[in-house]
């Protein structure tokens, strides 16, 4: 079959999955007013489909073996379908939840299957050009999701974020029954059931996930509800790395982590997905809260990110087959950690442009690091084992994107307190700084016919629009140090110059 449209098959799927992760974001005030919930309770909508897809992720290369990879990958899409149409549907937020749940379990084997058989449709020396195709899909997702939601929010109603995806999702299924066929090794096998591992895996990855999200919301472990998943997650993850190391069928294959390369490689896709989604979340959050920016304002400052990734992408994917994919990685991570650095810079006089530059950096290194990186990590997997690879490497792509997201939130609560203190005790009658300020302040309102009492509000609103900038740059530049101190496992990597296992039959 020809690979290329293999790769169009395959990669719709993938694409409309990861765009559902991030487009409901942007809609949450609709559907919170729409089906009359609080802001806590409308958030559950993200919540169950971040954690049901989590499970299911790692668990998608036994599912194939379990049932036959093209069966559950049509499985999967027809699920996605029925449930975004049922979630679009939703009469209430209970419903809503629970299809979100069901959407989540059908959207969570589209990746690793997609990406698992990309690199099995192109041959080795291709493999660059197949991750550029798949990072080009993976990097849009979190770019076009939060515009496109918006936009079709707006324009018609929150329920066709769901409804959207009913046509592509019947072509995909159409494609995907005429063009995919199983390799004799990732045909249906009889097996006994894990049903352990199953049962730790469900546990430990869910109560993980809600941590993450919650988290901050609940103020950590000071929360009762946040430890009590804390210990359930700790105990449960604990016994299924002991279950699945003993297993004759594990759910996870955590054997796979003795390879050297493929356990740097995860470390390495860890912290720069942990620094992308820190840098998408809180940039648009920077530009909206203390700079006045509207939705369509902060899309545009992010989109020129995603273009530049787009760019470097196939150029990437020509250049790791002519230079050392080492030499490409490193430079790639170390411009993801300057990108950040150039965002823990801001400030409140900063302009538009100064604004787009450091995205279109960290777009550009996205680019430079996610081709090699893949082709480095997974290339050199014997075949029969890579659907098994691909599970626990979006895995842990999808908990470097959630630690992100929550690390990152929880630095610039914290650190924002931090500033305040320090600078309110700068707000004292005998720093004479702070009385001329207050006195110039108090005569432009007097002339305006405003109390001059009224300049104490206006400080302590400046004061809080500077220590919250000053938590955002801390945040910035913590998350770009952590980048850079993952740069030695890239050097710890090998570079296989050809895979091993059965040849392809697609």
């Amino acid at each position: 079959m020809n690979p290329w449209l293999v790769a169009l098959t395959v990669m719709i799927p993938c694409l409309i999955e990861i765009i559902d992760t991030s487009i409901v974001n942007v809609s949450l005030g609709h559907i919170r007013g729409s089906l009359s919930a609080s802001f806590d309770e409308s958030t559950w909508a993200i919540t169950a489909y971040l954690v049901s897809n989590a499970i299911v992720i790692p668990m998608a290369a036994w599912l194939s073996r379990l049932i036959g990879r093209k069966n559950y990958l049509l499985g999967s899409i027809v699920l996605f379908t029925f449930s975004s149409f049922m979630c679009g549907s939703a009469w209430s937020l209970q419903s809503l939840v629970f299809f979100r749940i069901v959407q989540g379990i059908g959207g969570g084997g589209l990746i690793p299957l997609s990406q698992s058989i990309l690199l099995e449709s192109f041959p080795r020396e291709k493999h660059g050009t197949a991750m550029a195709i798949f990072g080009m899909g993976a990097m849009l997702g979190p770019i076009v999701g939060p515009l496109l939601g918006g936009w079709i929010t707006d324009t018609w109603s929150w329920r066709w974020i769901f409804y959207i995806n009913i046509p592509i999702g019947i072509l995909s299924i159409i494609l995907n029954i005429v063009v995919i066929h199983d390799p004799p090794y990732m045909k249906r096998q009889k097996m006994k059931i894990d049903y352990w591992g199953l049962i730790f895996l469900s546990v430990g990855l869910g109560s993980l996930q809600l941590i993450l999200d919650k988290g901050e919301r609940e103020d950590w472990f000071a929360s009762d509800l946040i430890l009590t998943f804390g210990v359930i997650a700790v105990v449960a993850l604990v016994l299924l790395v002991i279950n699945e190391y003993y297993a004759d069928r594990p759910i996870v294959n955590l054997k796979l982590l003795r390879d050297r390369t493929f356990t740097s490689g995860c470390m390495v896709l860890f912290f720069v997905f942990l620094n992308l989604f820190g840098g998408i979340v809180l940039l648009p959050i920077f530009l909206q809260m203390l700079m006045g920016y509207t939705s369509m304002d902060a899309g545009l400052v992010l989109g020129p990110g995603g273009i530049a990734s787009m760019i470097a992408m196939p150029i990437t994917g020509k250049l790791v087959s002519v230079v050392d994919p080492k030499r490409i990685l490193a430079v790639g991570v170390s411009v993801c950690a300057l990108s950040t650095y150039m965002m823990s810079q801001f400030n409140l006089a900063t302009d538009f442009w100064t604004f787009v530059l450091p995205r279109v950096a960290s777009g550009l290194g996205m680019g430079l690091t996610f081709i090699p990186l893949t082709t480095m990590t997974l290339s050199h997997i014997p075949r029969e084992d890579m659907t098994e690879a691909t599970s626990l490497y979006n895995l842990i792509r999808n908990l470097g994107a959630s630690v992100g997201i929550a690390l990152s939130a929880t630095i610039v609560s914290r650190q924002a307190q931090l500033h305040q203190n320090r600078l309110a005790s700068h707000l004292s009658p005998f720093d004479s700084r702070y009385t001329s300020y207050h006195d110039s302040i108090a005569k432009f309102l007097g002339v305006q016919g405003i109390s001059p009492a009224g300049a104490d509000g206006v400080i302590y609103r400046e004061l809080v629009r500077q220590s919250t900038a000053q938590g955002f740059n801390d945040a910035f530049l913590i998350m770009s140090l952590l980048t850079l101190c993952i740069l030695p496992f890239v050097f710890l990597m090998r570079r296989t110059d050809a895979p091993t296992g059965p040849p392809s039959v697609h």
